[in-house]
């Protein structure tokens, strides 16, 4: 008896160790300043449901059913993957920095989250260092948590269907900027 319940938790503890979130940032980006995150918690597809008050774009770059080519590592496989433009709008996008709701590291320098996804945000971009709200769910423990701006910009975002290099099928990604996308 007590060698089988060594056994079950023997399983039970290899089983849980494979389920652990690591959401820190591991800055080892070759492209640049865009950040290289783990983003193992991150909900690669979404609803396609856009965030109240999000415009779409008036004359964006990228039209919903083109195709572009995705250059950037938000998330491993992204880097190189062909995409389908699902939703073009205009908006502030910043990169953030947060503690999750549900614990664990600091994720620091996430790419993005689009100005509508800020509590209580307004409609004027807001500034670096600014401490925020996010009502986002891109990643586990990000809805709710607090927040602080890194970087703020006005641009065009994406949501973008795309098949990852590791041949994953990503439905409603929310989001890529107009400059991580080449034709």
């Amino acid at each position: 008896m007590k060698k089988q319940l060594f056994i079950l938790g023997t399983i039970a503890a290899i089983a849980l160790s494979g389920c652990s979130t690591n959401t820190k940032d591991t800055n080892n980006s070759s492209m640049g300043n865009m950040g290289s995150m783990n983003h193992e918690g991150m909900h690669h597809s979404g609803s396609g449901q856009v965030p109240q008050g999000l415009q779409t774009a008036a004359n964006p770059k990228y039209k919903v059913g083109s195709q572009a080519t995705i250059k950037a590592d938000h998330m491993a496989g992204m880097n190189g993957a062909k995409a389908t433009i699902v939703g073009a709008y205009d908006t502030t996008v910043y990169a953030v920095s947060y503690t999750p709701t549900t614990g664990g590291e600091k994720v620091k320098n996430h790419k993005w989250i689009v100005q509508e996804e800020l509590e209580h945000a307004g409609d004027q971009p807001l500034k670096p260092g600014t401490e925020v709200t996010l009502k986002a769910d891109h990643m586990e423990g990000m809805n709710g948590a607090k927040a602080t701006i890194d970087s703020a910009e006005k641009a065009t975002v994406y949501m973008v269907d795309y098949t990852a290099t590791d041949g994953q099928k990503v439905k409603n990604h929310q989001w890529v900027t107009e400059s991580e996308l080449v034709k």
